[in-house]
């Protein structure tokens, strides 16, 4: 049976971190809120699971999983269910703890990626608190990013099994789900702010070496190139405002 990823259809969002693990894997998946609603699929399918008081355990928001009769709910969590069953993480508990602690680590860093363009509320439009934003953008361009470059880069130097390897990873030797959502941070830090991400991975080798052994994963090099891939837009997570890029 195939996985459902219910996310909305326009953005690449949170739901691009599901869906990379998924594509990476080459994972039988329907990616529901894009399908058509007249094979039971599209926003309406989406929307039974967040409103229809029958769903025992709704989710609060989207991105979600359905597999079966699971419905699983927040980014991390979708990722720790997955990573097990997609061979994207290591079969030791203590490996597992670690890169859902990285995995936290980067939801965190993508909360302060939003609330850069938006740091009153997200029901504003930008617009309409552009001057706290410019502030909040000083801010995480001279602190906050270089914090958490500097934290992801001292992982992978610090993961014994990256020494001689042209890709570094966040744990262990091979592939994880922590490595596919710290490439797709990295993405949209270049998209969103492309002169303060260039300063901050100037430092960060390693990270820069990890998104580009992404980029050459063979299933993921067709994914990004296919229609499936949805761009950056100002509408998502990250949207690029040349002012706030100082």
């Amino acid at each position: 049976m195939a996985y459902e990823l219910h996310y909305w259809p326009g953005i690449p969002g949170r739901g691009e971190f599901v869906r990379l693990a998924l594509e990476a894997a080459g994972a039988d998946y329907v990616d529901v809120a894009r399908g058509d609603e007249a094979s039971g699929q599209g926003m309406a399918a989406m929307a039974h699971y967040l409103e229809d008081p029958s769903v025992a355990h709704p989710p609060f928001a989207c991105p979600f999983l359905v597999d079966g009769k699971r419905v699983i709910g927040q980014t991390a969590a979708i990722l720790l269910y997955l990573g097990p069953r997609l061979g994207l993480v290591a079969r030791g508990e203590a490996d597992q703890l670690w890169t859902h602690q990285i995995q936290l680590t980067i939801a965190d860093l993508v909360t302060e990626a939003h609330d850069v363009h938006h740091p009153i509320g997200s029901s504003l439009y930008y617009e309409q608190q552009r001057p706290e934003a410019l502030r909040r953008a000083a801010d995480f361009r001279s602190n906050r990013l270089p914090k958490f470059v500097g934290w992801f880069e001292a992982v992978l130097q610090r993961n014994p099994r990256n020494e001689g390897r042209a890709m570094p990873h966040l744990i262990g030797a091979r592939l994880s789900y922590a490595d596919l959502s710290l490439f797709q941070v990295v993405e949209g830090l270049r998209y969103a702010l492309p002169k303060a991400a260039a300063r901050a991975l100037k430092k960060a080798p390693l990270v820069t070496q990890l998104n580009a052994g992404v980029c050459a994963h063979k299933r993921l090099a067709a994914y990004l190139a296919s229609d499936r891939r949805l761009p950056f837009n100002e509408q998502g997570i990250f949207r690029h405002y040349p002012e706030l890029d100082g």
